[in-house]
């Protein structure tokens, strides 16, 4: 506060007639304080490293079995004479102390039983790839000008590079389709919310289900702005917040879908809403608005999951249609009726409006057209699929739906060129042995008819 004065103005943050010396009667642990945000820094450099990890093993590139192997062999590296001494068989030691550590320690425990990464286990399918040839050329261009040539810019390529059209276009296919996201990288990202969402929504709902002002919000104004700070309540906002920054760190490298920019609009307006609700006190509403976001958002996740995957479109389907119900009740009914009511008329009957009640208020109603813009898509998403036209999400890249459609063009071309060549062969070796009975025919023919002068003139 000492920092930036005029930023921290009691007018701002606090209600008619409140001071700064007034939230001093809280004692210190129980009194948020803007210094405690600085927590949830440290909190999303963790999770961006956490992520990384989980998302590498979802994808099954740290497979469960390959850590065993390693494990396994520095023991018995290790304890060689020692097992030596106990049996001639050393497998038999470092089986046993290996199953023991495993016992004792929860995460070589959890990679050692989970094996079978989680992508391997719903049949996500990594898609193979035809890799462009190299070409510092057209990598040069690809890279520093366009990904998408034009026809004149593709003539004078073939004259730098002295291929045809139909090569240099093929190549710049190809070129994007690796820089395609892939289905793992899609489903490791999936599954990162999904455990978060999860474990967030528990996490939650067992703080907050046998609060007061969870069943009466009237209860998240009483003797406001003095409320003492709840020790899990504190962690439950950290960790949302570290979440939420974690996830603007990494949306550069994240997949770019046709909503990214609502998506970097809520997560701003989100790290606002928590950094502000925390500094005045609002934590009580904080949390429910927290609650209610989480509910839906798991649903969301797993049915992303399940789509991924092969073999489980009914179970897709159905958790579609949940996700669907649940959004548009807690996002359409729910949030403005019951949350935004409670910071809009119930507040009013404990303070007057200031400077912070408007600001809020304002947030909020940014999340709730956001939550309308979403709302539309899946609604549109929902009509597809009664109709059974539903084969991907309204949110994905038009860029990259286009690539696929260019790609499944160019795998029909080769099955056609495949059939055709396959055709052509059968037809060329039946010509061939007819040919080659015509050749055979004739020459009988030929010796049956000049075998009678071959006599005459032996004769």
């Amino acid at each position: 506060m000492d920092l930036l004065p005029d930023l921290w103005k009691q007018e701002y943050w606090l209600p008619p007639g409140v001071t700064w010396k007034d939230m001093e009667q809280l004692a210190d642990s129980d009194r948020p304080q803007p210094k405690d945000l600085l927590v949830a820094l440290p909190l999303s450099l963790c999770f961006v490293a956490l992520r990384h990890v989980f998302e590498r093993y979802a994808s099954g590139i740290f497979p469960g079995g390959a850590l065993y192997k390693l494990i396994k062999l520095s023991l018995m590296s290790r304890y060689y004479r020692i097992s030596l001494e106990w049996s001639p068989d050393c497998h038999w030691f470092t089986d046993r102390l290996f199953h023991m550590i495993c016992i004792n320690h929860p995460t070589l425990f959890i990679h050692r039983f989970l094996a079978p990464p989680l992508c391997r286990w719903l049949g996500v399918k990594k898609r193979s790839q035809i890799a462009a040839a190299p070409s510092p050329q057209l990598e040069s261009f690809y890279t520093q000008r366009s990904r998408h040539p034009t026809q004149k810019e593709v003539a004078s390529l073939m004259l730098l590079c002295g291929k045809t059209q139909r090569q240099i276009e093929m190549w710049f296919r190809r070129r994007r389709n690796q820089d395609r996201p892939c289905q793992t990288k899609k489903f490791g990202e999936a599954a990162w919310r999904f455990f978060f969402y999860l474990t967030a929504f528990v996490a939650g709902l067992v703080s907050l289900f046998d609060r007061p002002w969870f069943w009466d919000h009237r209860e998240c104004w009483r003797q406001y702005p003095f409320q003492p700070l709840e020790r899990a309540h504190f962690w439950y906002y950290m960790l949302e917040l570290g979440f939420y920054f974690s996830l603007l760190l990494r949306i550069s490298v994240d997949i770019k879908r046709k909503d990214f920019k609502e998506q970097v609009i809520h997560h701003l307006a989100t790290i606002i809403l928590l950094s502000f609700s925390y500094c005045a006190n609002y934590i009580r509403i904080g949390t429910l608005i927290l609650l209610l976001h989480d509910s839906s958002d798991i649903l969301l996740e797993s049915a992303k999951m399940f789509h991924y995957g092969t073999g489980w479109k009914k179970t897709c389907d159905s958790l579609f249609v949940v996700f669907s119900v649940v959004f548009l009740v807690t996002r359409l009914v729910i949030f403005p009726s019951k949350l935004i009511r409670a910071t809009l008329l119930l507040s009013m009957e404990v303070f007057e409006p200031f400077v912070g009640y408007y600001f809020f208020n304002i947030l909020l109603m940014v999340l709730q057209v956001l939550h309308i813009f979403w709302a539309g898509l899946i609604l549109r998403m929902v009509f597809k699929f009664l109709k059974g036209k539903l084969e991907k999400d309204e949110r994905s890249d038009e860029e990259s739906v286009v690539e696929e459609e260019e790609n499944s063009e160019d795998e029909n071309l080769d099955q056609r060129r495949d059939c055709y060549w396959e055709k052509s062969k059968e037809t060329l070796n039946s010509r061939f042995s007819a040919l080659t009975n015509n050749c055979v025919l004739n020459n009988l023919t030929h010796q049956r008819l000049s075998l009678p002068n071959r006599m005459a003139k032996s004769q």
